[in-house]
């Protein structure tokens, strides 16, 4: 998953992450909606733009830019301006450009230097956000992002924690866990069980789809082995009672199923007997075999 790209989810999902990011009030959000944007007489389209919900507020044109590109701005400007020329919103815009440092900006913007000096354009420098005290889950997410790879985990540790006391809704909680689990697979491709294991509870774990991903995948196999077994005893044990030990057997191999997949997420093996009801000495035989 490109950079851009979970930018982009995060603030669809949490457009006042934003409006942090720009100094202003999170509460600005609820003006806007998180939109791509088209213009269907020239086939081309826009990712990032918030459209306020009134006309007072201004269009906020987004764009997350993490490569050189010396094309870039006669792009950003023309794609900003065509869009102003066919849309009937009446409302005044803005500019707000994400760089990871100055380092990546394009040097050829001696043509856009009035619009870049107003205060139409915001350029943001990730690598400068650390002189802003760094208090928000917005901001302590977008550090994560733009994190080296040898500080992701001491930066994700005390923030799935932050999520965990201060996002009281349970279903924000669900997707800044799912988030923070993607980006932290983009960024460390080789992280280990004991790194998880350090940072998620199981009740945090539980939520994240990759979990939940392993859990399904694991019922599906034991039912479908359940099946299969129920049907050959219920040839030869009679109908009902086959269906029955069938169901049984279907439920236990669904849990065994899924230990390879739990330990695989850095759970340890007595919270796995805990969370699938199993004895832990079952637990040991199972991974034993495999």
């Amino acid at each position: 998953m490109k950079t851009d790209t979970i930018f982009y989810r995060l603030f669809q999902s949490f457009p006042s992450f934003f409006f942090e990011l720009i100094n202003h009030t999170p509460e600005e959000a609820k003006f806007y909606e998180f939109s791509s944007v088209e213009v269907k007489q020239l086939a081309f389209r826009i990712d990032g733009v918030f459209l306020p919900k009134i006309t007072t507020q201004p269009i906020y044109f987004l764009e997350v830019q993490f490569q050189n590109d010396n094309n870039f701005y006669g792009r950003f400007f023309s794609e900003i301006f065509l869009y102003l020329s066919k849309t009937p919103l009446t409302a005044d815009w803005k500019g707000v450009i994400i760089y990871p440092s100055r380092q990546v900006e394009s040097y050829n913007s001696q043509r856009y230097q009035e619009l870049l000096n107003s205060q139409r354009v915001e350029r943001i420098y990730l690598n400068e956000l650390e002189n802003r005290p760094q208090t928000s889950v917005g901001l302590a997410i977008i550090e994560l992002i733009v994190s080296e790879e040898n500080q992701a985990i001491d930066i994700a540790t005390p923030l799935i924690e932050q999520v965990r006391q201060e996002i009281t809704d349970e279903q924000q909680q669900k997707e800044l866990l799912e988030l923070l689990e993607t980006v932290l697979i983009y960024k460390l491709p080789r992280i280990n069980r004991q790194e998880i294991e350090a940072m998620f509870s199981l009740s945090d774990l539980k939520q994240t789809k990759i979990y939940q991903e392993a859990l399904e995948e694991g019922r599906h196999e034991g039912r479908q082995e359940g099946r299969q077994e129920g049907r050959h005893e219920g040839r030869q044990e009679g109908r009902q009672e086959g269906r029955h030990e069938g169901r049984q057997e279907g439920e236990l191999l669904s849990k065994l199923a899924s230990i390879p997949r739990m330990l695989k997420l850095g759970l340890t093996l007595e919270v796995i007997a805990e969370s699938l009801d199993l004895p832990l000495e079952r637990v040991r035989e199972e991974i034993n075999k495999n």
